[in-house]
C-alpha cells in the first residue's frame, strides 16, 4: 500500500479592529466551517464593549492580540499617551501580542512596546477596508501573497465587512485546496 504524504504549508489568518457585533460572528462560523484558526487583534474599547464576543473568540481556540484601547496612530501621538492607551487595552486583553493601528510607531514606541509585547506586523495588508478596492482586488492579492508563514491581515469591522463577506469564504477554500492550515500566531 502506497502512502500518500500531504505537504501542508502553515499561514497566520489576522483580523484587526473587532470585536464588532454582527461581524465577528460570522467571522468565526466561517474560520469553524473551515477548520481555520486565527489570530484577532482586538481594540480595548470594543473588547469592553462586547465580552461575549471576545470570550467566543477564545473559547473556539483563536488567539488574541492587543491592537491598542482606541486605535491611535503612532506617528501622531505622544510617547506617553501611546503608550497608556496600550496598556489600558491590557487591562481587558491578556496577550503578550502586539500590533499597533496602521503599523506604525515610533523608534522609541517600538522600544518601550517590545519590553512587554511581541510586536507582530503583517506580510499582506488585504486592503478590505479599502472602498476604493473590489473583492475581486482583494482576494487576488491575498491569494498573491499566500505562502508559508504569510501573516495575512483582514478586518471584522464594519467598514471591511461588505468585500470580507465576500473575499473570506473564497479565500479559505483556496486555503484547504492548496494545503495551507490557518494557524494562530502564538
Amino acid at each position: 500500500m502506497k502512502t500518500t504524504i500531504v505537504n501542508t504549508k502553515k499561514i497566520h489568518l489576522t483580523f484587526d479592529d473587532g470585536p464588532t457585533p454582527g461581524i465577528t460572528s460570522r467571522v468565526l462560523s466561517l474560520l469553524k466551517d473551515f477548520d481555520a484558526k486565527a489570530t484577532f487583534f482586538c481594540l480595548g474599547k470594543n473588547v469592553v464593549q462586547n465580552p461575549g464576543l471576545f470570550n467566543e473568540i477564545k473559547a473556539q481556540g483563536h488567539a488574541i492580540g492587543n491592537h491598542s484601547y482606541s486605535h491611535f496612530n503612532g506617528w501622531k501621538m505622544p510617547r506617553k499617551e501611546y503608550f497608556e492607551d496600550v496598556i489600558k487595552a491590557s487591562e481587558v486583553i491578556t496577550s503578550n501580542l502586539y500590533r499597533p493601528p496602521y503599523g506604525r510607531l515610533s523608534l522609541m514606541q517600538w522600544f518601550l512596546l517590545r519590553r512587554k509585547f511581541r510586536l507582530i506586523l503583517w506580510t499582506c495588508l488585504s486592503r478590505d477596508y479599502d472602498i476604493n478596492k473590489s473583492a475581486d482586488y482583494v482576494l487576488k492579492r491575498v491569494k498573491r501573497a499566500s505562502h508559508a508563514g504569510a501573516v495575512i491581515v483582514f478586518h471584522d469591522s464594519e467598514k471591511s465587512w461588505p468585500v470580507l463577506q465576500k473575499v473570506l469564504p473564497e479565500y479559505l477554500e483556496f486555503l484547504k485546496s492548496n494545503n495551507f492550515v490557518c494557524l494562530p500566531i502564538v
